[in-house]
């Protein structure tokens, strides 16, 4: 199978994996807000992000991974990629042991933080729980996972996860309707996550002739503790809006906040999984040093990455508010409704979209080190103020936080790449934001009089459709006198027409 075939396997597999996702998260929540409770449901997400930490197994030095396996992949090199599989594995037996600790450490001091609302002993067996939720779903089978998404085989992980999620949402009807405690619901959760690590290690054995007995002379994976601490502070990052409302507000906001971030991070989700398996197809070409390809190709990423995350997002804002009345309508203990906030974390969010391509494309060249110390500040910046600001402000002060640290590591990354990886110049970037935001205020000003006429989800939707349908008019012609060559060049990479 060719890359272009994979890449368009990989986008859509997906992109329906998100769709699935993005649903999941919209019933879930709801289904626990309504036979659980307000607190319920901010004590589960206060936990679940406490436990992000658990998810550097993943995204910071399964980064590295990824890249050191793109060249051997490329020259079939067995004896390389069984080095790095096997060094892989050792890492994350470390790795792994740090976080059983960590999550000791959790069970015992968490629950004092929020002693006032639950009992120590229900919130601690409640930690255990979703550890464990989060183990199986992200440790046991990340060295697989990190070889076949190298590979370009994204499309086999995103299948095997639909069926999964597929199932778990069957447990979460049957809990509620059979009224099960949350301790039980998520306990039987966890059961069905354990069928991904058995799938991917049988198509691994079945695909690549690893050799699991290779003595390792020399470390085969460069620059993997910079892709920690790179990750550590991209946990940081996203985690910190949640700890900090936990610390110095109130389970109630906190609930508010995961209710809105269910909408921008699937909303995330879904322009990511435009992109999945991009990251491989540029490290591919970069190590065969097809440049002039890499170039146009990223130029085509680019404007792929900014039109949907434009149009993406300008509905998202226009939109969010009332679908949270919607969605919250039943809830009665406290009001969801916080325009303010909404504007804010939509446009934090879509500021960490539009760094989509910058950031994949450093990531498949390998410059972890190199881009360590922005991943640090930014997470300082998103914690300080936020500690500053959520004790006047509450969940805006958060919002500030994060979207001003967002906006420092895009801009970041546009200017490294121009100085580093491609040498484009920054106006590329710059014009792209401009684009963004000509066309956010011409959908805004165009959709002023479309309003939500009840709070039913079929009015919702009538409004939905109405906002996306002048989203798509406005963003095609925006982008037809401005962006011509650019458009065509993408949609045919999105069809695999180039």
């Amino acid at each position: 199978m060719d890359r272009g075939k994979k890449l368009i396997l990989n986008t859509y597999f997906s992109l329906f994996y998100e769709i699935l996702s993005l649903a999941y998260g919209f019933i879930v929540p709801q289904l626990v807000l309504q036979c659980y409770g307000s607190a319920v449901n901010g004590l589960v997400s206060s936990i679940t992000h406490f436990l992000g930490f658990i998810s550097l197994a993943e995204c910071g030095v399964g980064a590295v991974v990824r890249s050191a396996l793109y060249g051997p992949l490329a020259e079939k090199n067995d004896i390389m990629i069984s080095k790095i599989v096997k060094s892989s594995n050792n890492f994350f037996k470390k790795v792994g042991l740090l976080l059983l600790g960590y999550t000791i450490v959790l069970v015992f001091v968490y629950p004092l933080t929020v002693k006032d609302s639950f009992g120590y002993v229900y919130t601690a067996t409640l930690v255990v729980i979703l550890s464990l939720v989060t183990f199986s779903q992200y440790y046991f089978s990340m060295t697989y996972r990190l070889l076949l998404a190298a590979d370009q085989l994204v499309f086999v992980q995103m299948i095997v996860q639909s069926v999964t999620l597929g199932l778990n949402l069957i447990i979460c009807f049957v809990a509620v309707k059979f009224k099960l405690s949350i301790h039980i619901y998520k306990l039987l959760t966890s059961i069905f996550f354990l069928v991904q690590p058995v799938t991917y290690a049988c198509v691994v054995k079945y695909r690549y002739k690893i050799d699991r007995k290779i003595v390792l002379d020399e470390e085969p994976i460069k620059q993997k503790w910079n892709g920690l601490a790179q990750h550590i502070a991209t946990v940081v990052l996203v985690s910190t809006d949640t700890m900090v409302l936990t610390l110095f507000s109130t389970l109630e906001n906190v609930s508010i906040y995961a209710v809105y971030n269910i909408v921008v991070s699937g909303i995330k989700s879904i322009v990511t999984a435009f992109t999945n398996g991009m990251q491989a197809l540029l490290g591919n070409m970069y190590v065969k040093k097809e440049y002039e390809l890499l170039e146009h190709t990223f130029a085509s990423i680019e404007w792929i990455v900014h039109t949907i995350t434009t149009f993406s997002y300008t509905c998202c804002g226009i939109l969010i508010v009332p679908f949270v009345m919607v969605y919250t309508r039943k809830i009665t203990d406290i009001s969801y409704v916080v325009p303010t906030f909404a504007i804010l974390i939509t446009l934090a969010q879509a500021m960490y979209s539009y760094r989509i391509p910058y950031n994949m494309m450093i990531l498949a060249v390998g410059h972890y080190k190199q881009t360590q110390n922005s991943a640090i500040i930014e997470a300082c910046i998103n914690l300080i103020l936020s500690i500053i600001l959520v004790i006047k402000f509450g969940l805006i002060g958060v919002a500030i936080g994060t979207l001003i640290a967002m906006s420092y590591r895009t801009i970041y990354f546009a200017l490294y790449l121009k100085h580093n990886v491609l040498k484009r110049s920054f106006s590329h970037f710059v014009k792209h934001i401009l684009v963004d935001l000509l066309s956010a205020l011409l959908i805004s000003i165009c959709t002023l009089q479309i309003n939500i006429t009840q709070l039913t989800y079929i009015a919702f939707f009538v409004m939905a459709i109405k906002t996306a349908f002048i989203a798509v008019v406005v963003i095609v012609l925006v982008n037809f006198i401005l962006y011509r060559k650019e458009m065509k060049s993408g949609i045919g990479l999105l069809i695999g027409k180039r």
